[in-house]
């Protein structure tokens, strides 16, 4: 038995494609700098969401992702022949918002840190 379901494996394909789509074809100046974090995939293998990590402001993050879902039309012709799939899946873009929340906890555990840094253990 194969240690991953077939949507595992096609949601690394798509995520493989879609990253190198961005750093090789992809004009739209909306989207660079975005980042493909991952892929799922329903088990029916018709919808994958495809989760975009973005670094800058709500206006930044607003045109990525109004960038991607203009684009979604090429993505899905450009990747088509790549997976191998009798039906290409519908793609949802997704913004990946757990890069910022990992930011928000690293900044949370320098600051409880260096408060309690000073304070000798008795």
């Amino acid at each position: 038995m194969k240690p991953y379901t077939r949507a595992d494996r096609i949601s690394g394909k798509i995520q493989y494609a879609i990253t190198e789509l961005l750093s090789k074809k992809m004009q739209d100046p909306r989207i660079e700098m975005a980042t493909v974090s991952g892929v799922k995939m329903t088990p029916d293998l018709r919808v994958a969401d495809v989760y975009i990590a973005v670094f800058g402001d709500k206006k930044r993050i607003s045109d990525v992702m109004n960038g991607f879902k203009n684009s979604k039309g090429f993505i899905k012709k450009s990747i088509a022949p790549k997976l191998g799939l009798k039906y290409m899946p519908d793609l949802k873009f997704v913004y990946d918002d757990s890069f910022d929340k990992a930011a928000k906890m690293d900044a949370l555990i320098k600051s409880a840190s260096s408060g309690t840094s000073d304070e000798q253990p008795s």
